[in-house]
C-alpha cells in the first residue's frame, strides 16, 4: 500500500511540476506579449523571427536610400528648372541683341543682364544637397562649375570640376538605380558652356548681329533642349524611385505581418490558455493535498 501511495505521490509531483511549467509559460507570454522568449522555447521559430527582423532592418535601409534619392532628384529637378529659366532668358536677350536697330549701349546693357543670368544659371547647377553637389559626379564635395574671369573681371569661360560619372544607389537586393549626377551632360556636346557664353559676349561687344541671330542663337536652343533632356531623364529616375518606394512599403508591411504572426501572441487565446492551465494547476494542488494526507496516515499507522 505504501509503495502504491509513493507512486501516486511521485506521479502527482510530476504532473504538478508540468502544470506549474505551463502556467509559467503562459504567464511569461502574457507579460512579454511574445510567443517565444528564448531560443529553447522553439528554436525553429526563433530562427525564423531573427531572419524576419534582419529582412525588415535591411528593408528599412533600402527605404532610407530610396527616400534620400527621391529628395535628391527633387532638388535636381528644381535646380534644372531654374537653369532652364536662365537659359530661356539668355535666349530671349540674344534675340533682342540680334536686332539691327539696337546700338552698342543697348547691347552693353543686354550683356550685363546676360552676365547676371549666366551667374544665376551656374548657381543653380552648383546646388548642394545634404553636403553633396548634385551635378559633380563622384567628386560631390567640390563645386562642379566655376566661372573663370580675367583680372579685369571679363568673362573667360566655365570650368567643370566634377567627374563624368553618375551615382549608383542600391534600392533593393541586387537592384541598382543611377542618379544622374554627371554635370558634363549639361553641355550640349558641341562645345562647353564656357565657350558658348564667351562667344556670346564677344559677339555682343562687336555688335555681330549675324552671329547673335544665327549660330549663337542656334547653340542656345540646343543647350535648352539638352537641359530639358537631362531633366526628362531625372524625371524617369524619379518615377522609378517612386515605384520602388511603393514596393518597399508593401514588402515591409508583409514582413511586419509575418513577424507579428510568428512572434506576437493572440492575447485573448493566450489568456484563455493561461486560465485553463491555472485551473488545472489549482486542481492538482487540491488533489495533491489529499494524496499527501493519505500517505501521512499510512506512515502513522
Amino acid at each position: 500500500m505504501r509503495i502504491t501511495n509513493s507512486l501516486m505521490s511521485q506521479s502527482f509531483l510530476t504532473n504538478l511540476n508540468s502544470n506549474m511549467n505551463n502556467v509559467f509559460k503562459y504567464q511569461e507570454q502574457l507579460s512579454s506579449l511574445k510567443q517565444v522568449n528564448r531560443p529553447s522555447d522553439d528554436p525553429l521559430k526563433v530562427s525564423k523571427i531573427i531572419d524576419l527582423k534582419n529582412e525588415i532592418k535591411q528593408n528599412d535601409t533600402y527605404q532610407g536610400t530610396i527616400n534620400d534619392a527621391i529628395d535628391f532628384t527633387n532638388v535636381q529637378d528644381a535646380a534644372l528648372a531654374n537653369a532652364t529659366n536662365s537659359i530661356q532668358r539668355i535666349h530671349t536677350l540674344t534675340q533682342q541683341a540680334a536686332n539691327g536697330t539696337l546700338n552698342t549701349d543697348d547691347r552693353a546693357a543686354i550683356k550685363a543682364e546676360i552676365n547676371s543670368e549666366v551667374e544665376t544659371m551656374m548657381d543653380s547647377l552648383n546646388t548642394n544637397f545634404g553636403g553633396r553637389y548634385i551635378f559633380a559626379g563622384q567628386n560631390s564635395t567640390t563645386k562642379p562649375f566655376t566661372i573663370e574671369r580675367a583680372d579685369d573681371g571679363t568673362f573667360t569661360g566655365v570650368t567643370y570640376n566634377g567627374t563624368a560619372d553618375n551615382t549608383p544607389k542600391e534600392i533593393s537586393r541586387g537592384v541598382m538605380v543611377e542618379l544622374q549626377t554627371d554635370g558634363s551632360k549639361l553641355e550640349n556636346g558641341e562645345g562647353n558652356l564656357g565657350q558658348l557664353f564667351n562667344d556670346l559676349f564677344q559677339a555682343l561687344d562687336t555688335d555681330d548681329t549675324s552671329q547673335l541671330g544665327g549660330d549663337l542663337l542656334s547653340q542656345i536652343d540646343k543647350e535648352m533642349n539638352n537641359i530639358l533632356n537631362v531633366r526628362t531623364g531625372i524625371g524617369a529616375t524619379q518615377n522609378r524611385l517612386t515605384a520602388a518606394k511603393a514596393r518597399n512599403e508593401a514588402e515591409n508591411l508583409n514582413l511586419e505581418t509575418a513577424l507579428s504572426t510568428n512572434q506576437d501572441i493572440d492575447l485573448a487565446e493566450t489568456y484563455m490558455q493561461y486560465t485553463m492551465e491555472m485551473t488545472a494547476y489549482q486542481a492538482s494542488l487540491n488533489m495533491g493535498t489529499r494524496i499527501l494526507q493519505t500517505n501521512i496516515m499510512d506512515y502513522v499507522r
